[in-house]
């Protein structure tokens, strides 16, 4: 099928002037200035939606294994593992915009995005087998509590605003009691407050909701260049016999470089993260855009303040790399100075990862082609990134999680029909 221009292209994704407007972050003038020839639209404008459409014809599953709900869903790394088992996304939350903008640009839904999801009635949400949450975790990370105890704040429950989002997930759990639910936080969490906060979630999981639970602490080290421990919960409405201790993950002293995740000289360049020259990418060092090379300045900052520390005994300072390395874990922070994960450069100050590359090392792209459309600004894309998960982290534990799944809605299909006659 030939398209001949954007407004073609908009239609055939049943997205009227205003939606696209609010998808590319632009005015609606300036879609109608594009459809009407008078101004070109951005060529990655054209990608969202193409990309959009071939979604909307590879996952509109009529069909599908079980389905589930996204909540708290960032830019959709947990929706991707599960849909790879066979799932359908039937409703999502999410409260940051342009999350939301990267989360419409990669995924297209017959649902809008619900924001706030403690404004939401449980009983408007659909009927689903899985809930999936990566409740806000700042509340238990190691820097979110040492900055709110610095500033005299609440963490954990006590924080009105994030550590209590967890009970609606409670609430949500409780009123439509799924088959199962994964929930996935920073692995502090476990620590959190001497072990009483995690003691709080499981009783209230467990004892006040009935769910068999298993939990594990596992390292994306195995498949992606990144030391990467996050805690994953997951339960199941009726007895079964799943335990994380089974999973046998990657081998996280095994696992890829940072190499693979790196602009390579045989890419195509893409526009603004990696330059061409002559037509031709010629080295790794002229390929990624300079605006990723740390100034004198701030080079001269970091090193400055990493000796400091050093002197004084500490373990603060700049993470340099090379391409045969494995990389620390890259935070939400990322953009105001990079130093969690700087690549070394011959003859230059080291340089950030540019988005795309942040990408691959969250495990969005699957190769050297960009799949993961980045419809945000530079210092969005970091923070977004910094905050998702490892998506085949999820494909594993998702491929895992199926069959007990599956058993579990079987069962309730059995206990309903006998019940029936």
């Amino acid at each position: 099928m030939k398209i001949k221009n954007f407004k073609e292209l908009r239609e055939l994704n049943a997205m009227s002037v205003e939606e696209a407007a609010h998808l590319m972050g632009v005015t609606i003038k300036t879609i109608y200035r594009w459809e009407k020839g008078e101004v070109e639209p951005k060529k990655h404008c054209f990608e969202i939606l193409l990309n959009k459409l071939a979604y909307k014809q590879q996952f509109r599953n009529p069909d599908p294994d079980f389905t589930f709900i996204d909540l708290f869903a960032g830019i959709g790394g947990i929706r991707r593992g599960f849909e790879a088992a066979g799932g359908k996304c039937v409703f999502t939350s999410e409260w940051d915009e342009y999350a939301q903008r990267t989360y419409r640009a990669n995924f297209h839904d017959d649902h809008h995005i619900a924001g706030d999801v403690t404004e939401v009635n449980a009983e408007d949400i659909p009927v689903h087998d899985v809930l999936l949450a990566g409740f806000p975790c700042q509340p238990f990370s190691i820097a979110g509590v040492s900055k709110k105890n610095a500033l005299g704040r609440a963490h954990g429950f006590e924080d009105k605003t994030q550590g209590t989002l967890f009970f609606d997930v409670l609430r949500i759990l409780k009123h439509h009691r799924p088959a199962a639910f994964l929930l996935e936080n920073v692995k502090n969490l476990k620590s959190h407050n001497r072990g009483d906060t995690f003691a709080t979630i499981i009783g209230a999981l467990q004892d006040e909701l009935g769910y068999k639970i298993s939990t594990r602490v596992i390292d994306a080290k195995g498949y992606v260049p990144q030391h990467r421990e996050r805690i994953f919960i997951a339960g199941f409405r009726e007895d079964c016999d799943f335990t994380f201790d089974d999973l046998q993950f990657a081998d996280p002293k095994t696992g890829p470089i940072l190499e693979s995740i790196l602009h390579d000289p045989s890419e195509e360049a893409e526009e603004h993260y990696t330059l061409n020259v002559d037509g031709k990418a010629s080295n790794a060092t002229s390929l990624v855009n300079d605006k990723y090379t740390l100034s004198d300045k701030l080079w001269a900052y970091l090193q400055a303040y990493a000796a400091k520390h050093k002197a004084a005994g500490n373990g603060f300072g700049f993470g340099l790399n090379g391409p045969d390395g494995k990389a620390r874990t890259l935070s939400a922070r990322y953009y105001k100075d990079g130093s969690e994960i700087l690549i070394k450069q011959e003859g230059k100050n080291p340089r950030r990862l540019t988005p795309r590359e942040c990408a691959r090392l969250m495990g969005y792209d699957s190769g050297r082609k960009p799949e993961m459309i980045i419809s945000v600004s530079d210092t969005r894309a970091y923070k977004q990134f910094g905050n998702s998960v490892v998506v085949p982290v999820i494909e594993e534990v998702a491929r895992y999680m199926k069959p007990y799944i599956l058993d579990q809605i079987r069962n309730e299909t059995q206990v309903k029909y006998i019940a029936a006659e």
